[in-house]
């Protein structure tokens, strides 16, 4: 596999640029449960040999903890945050900026228990049911956009505020009639016990979809831009290595927390776009990303946290270029 070739090639070139050591460690966050091709690189060690400098990872539950880390001063870059708390984040002006997609996926499941008698035939049924959300990430974006699909008044459910492992357990022990998730052990759980409000085609003919975003500090990208252009292109490598060959799938799968069957199954539902795609299809006037920041901005705007009338001031997509 010529993924670690480049990757040192990269890290070599950094290195001759005299920025390669502004920092002298990276930290980095990332989502247990969720597979992803980079995750060959993080074990093996290929963004510490291109940075130069040590990478340390730290999962998180939420992209909401993720941004608060970032303002503690405790992350340099999320990788995989959603769109929705990072927009939550830019709303409340947080200095951090979008460098680039991670991950699309279908838009995260929201399971009604069995028994319930709920379907999205008479989804308004929920209204004064209380239903478990992850509340400020992409489920809960997914969560609204369904609820908004189907007509029902979210002002009307008590929604519970889990983290998807609490919620799945909710949702079994019957506190809540609904609950909404993402990962593939905690969603798996759910599915157990209850059935998705809205299939795939549901949600895809509602235009709901959803991805994920690599998130930095703005501290960190002013002052190691290349740091993160070469974060990104390692990124890129370790996607186009795993669509050429997923003979390391068992790597990812034990870095993920997840069996080997598990994370082939997530992993056929996600779609890793390349540099060159993300600048002429998401990021482009009209573009994926572009219309579905308008759309996530609008839906988490507060009194106290307006959407922005422009996202373009926390969308840097030069680290790709």
């Amino acid at each position: 596999m010529k993924l670690k070739k480049t990757i040192y090639a990269v890290g070599a070139a950094l290195a001759l640029s005299g920025a390669a050591h502004a920092a002298d460690e990276v930290n980095v966050a990332f989502f247990l449960e969720w597979a992803t091709p980079n995750q060959v690189a993080k074990v093996e060690k290929l963004y510490d040999d291109a940075l130069g400098v040590p990478v340390n990872w730290t999962n998180f539950d939420a992209g909401t903890q993720m941004t608060e880390a970032m303002l503690a001063g405790d992350i340099d870059i999320s990788y995989s945050q959603g769109l929705a708390p990072f927009i939550n984040a830019v709303n409340a002006n947080a200095p951090i900026k979008l460098v680039s997609i991670a991950v699309q996926y279908p838009a995260n499941d929201c399971v009604v228990r069995n028994g319930e008698g709920i379907d999205k035939s008479n989804a308004s049924e929920l209204e004064g049911k209380s239903v478990a959300v992850p509340l400020a990430t992409m489920a809960d974006y997914s969560f609204r956009m369904m609820m908004r699909a189907l007509d029902v008044d979210v002002d009307k459910i008590n929604v519970v505020d889990q983290v998807p492992a609490d919620a799945a357990v909710s949702l079994a022990d019957g506190a809540v009639s609904m609950a909404c998730g993402f990962g593939a052990d905690s969603m798996a759980k759910m599915y157990e016990v209850g059935t998705r409000l809205m299939t795939l085609e549901d949600k895809e003919a509602a235009g709901i979809i959803s991805f994920d975003v690599v998130s930095v500090t703005e501290t960190f990208a002013q002052e190691n831009p290349e740091m993160v252009k070469t974060f990104l292109q390692v990124t890129e490598e370790s996607n186009m290595a795993f669509a050429a060959d997923q003979s390391k799938i068992d790597v990812i799968a034990k870095d993920a927390g997840l069996s080997v069957e598990t994370t082939q199954n997530q992993m056929s539902e996600f779609y890793f776009p390349s540099h060159a795609e993300q600048l002429s299809n998401y990021f482009n006037d009209g573009g994926l990303a572009s219309v579905a920041i308008g759309v996530v901005g609008g839906a988490f705007a507060t009194p106290e946290n307006p959407a922005l009338d422009d996202y373009s001031a926390v969308i840097d997509t030069s680290f790709m270029e």
